[in-house]
């Protein structure tokens, strides 16, 4: 079964696009890790598995506290006791028997690294729902050792549980930890470094499912990863790859296949369903066996404050303070306060100065002299806009996202939404990807890989290349409407209106199921300054490797493209449907930067807007329609990836009118209105 279970995934810290973790390449740490203990960490997301992985490897993966970010899996290597070791990180599963494509990822790599240790790491609070896994894990004879994790958490909800009890039930190493404040650490490597598989005590289904369990282990005569009970498990719970895998092997695959159609034939509901409940019935009687409530749960402000997040009636307008408090950061500090120190003080004032007196002496040829300083060059133009005024609002909004994650609020926010992303064809769980828009559009393309249906992931890439601008490209505009707060007010109004009902039409057009909506909700807890720190330096250094050469780039293109008359002649274009919307025809030029990135066009408007061109009701216009515009290269070029070509094209041939169309419809509306800006 080896060909079936070959899975080389090696996924960026959390937070960083694909791609840019230098640590984690195939070629490198994969084959390192190869030949020493391999321990591999599984559970639901949103456990703290990312936190053990960095405290055991000693090397940092962002720790984001919401599902879904580890698309793929992350390696490394840690030093227990003297002794190195393999760690991997696996994606959020719930199951042996996947349905999503995290699940599917996990779930294959759990069955391809033939592990030394698996570490179960678990909610310690939620055991009834995340213990679920772990008698799979069991019956699948892998070396299980089960961490309740949060155990502060359990703590302060009264609960008190006995772990020998949990050993003694469930036969296996069990440990208990609070992973973010250290707790427990040592003890649970300890339990790796000496551990010595036993046999895990097996459930038993009742008879009908136990007979047919045996007939078709005795049937089995291939290979496998894993325990024949579990493959039997997984083919009479109908998962479509095990069917393969043993169709594959087998030549008594036929018998397998009618054993299978009998059981069915034995109970009214799916064996799926059958196999499900049985478990977490026994489940839940070694929960009650093993805890006990010392104390009447209290609900503390952070509980309460966890309700409000999540209700209809006060979770808006919760939402409207973050949104708030995040504009007097990012677009008045940010966005006002250091970008007019980077920006107006030390590039015009001193370096832009200096550097055009050096390279105009040196360089006698005009040409060439454009391509570095001037109206266009690589310093006067991309580095400006690169360091000057992207920059510091970037790195204000990577504090504040920052923040978000390390409390908690995302997973809230997702059920808040819920409601509202089903009538679009999505649900909570999509929240995950938008919010990620709002970093980097790219990244969240990728991570649509976590939503469950292939529509779910069609409609929400769509979503991010229309309507969500990136963390760089919203810190511009956050710029350009500080002093605005009608225009801003406007602005996520327009492109609200335009994420639902494009979002509604969508899911009326594009056929498919619609998704069931499950996540954890982790604790409420306070912002680690440490977190926030390591995440915004981890973040900002990835926007010096990928962002700065890009508006580099973007320069050389402009200087070939004015040399060659391309440039011209594409701004002529433009300038036809800017006109159109109202706006003055230089603004052609900043929309034509937003073909290579949204951020390099939202800059070119904050130039227009310092030069006094554009004010009033054409900047909210202006500001808008660059938010609708064509998507950048680089998320282009992701979409395609993931989406494939049809799709991808189709996508920039609807938003490219239509995000004038809005930006036209806008212009009209507000002069009409007699509304002044």
């Amino acid at each position: 079964m080896e060909e079936n279970f070959i899975y080389h995934h090696c996924a960026p810290a959390r937070g960083i696009p694909t791609g840019q973790n230098q640590e984690c390449r195939h070629g490198t740490v994969v084959e390192e890790i190869e030949g020493r203990k391999k321990i591999v960490l599984v559970g639901s997301p949103n456990v703290g598995k990312s936190v053990i992985f960095s405290h055991l490897t000693g090397r940092y993966v962002t720790v984001s506290n919401y599902p879904g970010t580890t698309v793929e899996v992350t390696r490394g290597k840690g030093i227990i006791a003297n002794r190195e070791v393999g760690i991997i990180d696996t994606p959020g599963m719930y199951s042996l028997v996947p349905i999503t494509e995290e699940e599917r990822v996990a779930r294959d790599i759990l069955l391809e690294e033939r592990p030394n240790v698996v570490v179960q790491v678990i909610d310690a609070k939620n055991m009834e729902r995340m213990l679920h896994l772990t008698p799979q894990l069991i019956e699948s004879d892998v070396p299980v050792l089960l961490d309740l994790n949060l155990m502060d958490e359990a703590e302060n909800s009264g609960m008190s549980i006995d772990l020998d009890v949990l050993r003694k039930e469930l036969g296996i190493p069990v440990v208990a930890t609070v992973a973010v404040e250290n707790k427990g650490l040592g003890h649970l490597k300890e339990n790796i470094l000496k551990y010595k598989k036993g046999k895990g005590k097996k459930l038993f289904y009742g008879n009908v499912l136990e007979s047919s369990l045996q007939r078709i282990e005795e049937l089995l005569a291939g290979k496998y990863n894993i325990s024949k009970r579990a493959i039997a498990l997984l083919l009479l719970q109908g998962d479509s790859k095990i069917h393969a895998v043993v169709q594959k092997q087998e030549r008594g695959h036929e018998a397998i296949r009618k054993i299978v159609e009998e059981t069915k034939r034995e109970y009214s509901d799916p064996i799926n369903y059958v196999i499900t409940i049985r478990r977490q019935e026994i489940i839940n009687g070694l929960v009650e066996k093993a805890t006990v409530q010392v104390k009447p749960a209290l609900r503390d402000f952070k509980e309460s404050l966890s309700g409000l997040m999540m209700h209809p009636v006060t979770g808006l307008p919760l939402l409207l303070l973050v949104i708030y408090v995040m504009y007097e950061f990012v677009g008045v500090f940010g966005a006002q306060i250091a970008v007019d120190f980077f920006e107006k003080t030390l590039f015009r004032e001193y370096i832009n100065p200096f550097v055009t007196r050096i390279v105009t002496s040196i360089v006698p040829w005009g040409v060439i002299q454009d391509l570095f300083v001037n109206q266009y060059g690589i310093i006067t133009l991309g580095v400006r806009y690169a360091i000057a005024i992207i920059l510091p609002i970037v790195t204000t909004f990577f504090i504040a996202f920052s923040i978000i994650e390390d409390t908690g609020y995302l997973p809230r926010l997702a059920m808040l939404i819920d409601r509202i992303f089903k009538k679009i064809g999505l649900n909570g769980r999509a929240v995950i990807p938008v919010v990620l828009g709002f970093s980097c559009d790219t990244m969240a393309t990728i991570v649509t890989r976590t939503l469950e249906t292939r529509r779910e992931r069609v409609i929400t890439s769509f979503l991010l290349s229309l309507a969500i601008p990136c963390s760089a490209q919203m810190g511009v505009i956050l710029a350009l409407l500080s002093g605005h707060p009608m225009g801003l007010w406007l602005f996520i109004g327009v492109l609200a209106m335009v994420f639902l009902l494009v979002g509604l039409l969508a899911a009326r057009i594009i056929p498919g199921e619609s998704p069931i909506f499950y996540m954890e909700i982790p604790p409420l807890r306070w912002p680690k300054i440490s977190n926030v720190l390591t995440k915004t330096y981890t973040r900002v250094g990835w926007y010096f490797k990928e962002v700065l050469p890009l508006f580099i780039l973007a320069s050389i293109l402009i200087w070939a493209g004015r040399l060659t008359g391309l440039f011209d002649l594409l701004i002529n274009g433009l300038s036809y449907p800017t006109r159109w919307i109202g706006l003055p025809k230089e603004a052609a030029t900043a929309f034509l930067y937003g073909f290579f990135r949204r951020d390099f066009g939202a800059a070119g408007l904050y130039d227009l807007k310092n030069a006094g061109i554009l004010h009033g009701t054409a900047l909210v216009v202006s500001v808008v329609t660059m938010a609708l515009f064509m998507p950048c290269i680089a998320q282009f070029a992701i979409t395609i990836k993931e989406r494939g070509w049809k799709i991808a094209l189709g996508m920039a041939a609807f938003i490219f009118p239509f995000a004038f169309f809005v930006g036209y419809s806008l212009n009209l509306l507000l002069h009409g209105l007699g509304v002044a800006l």
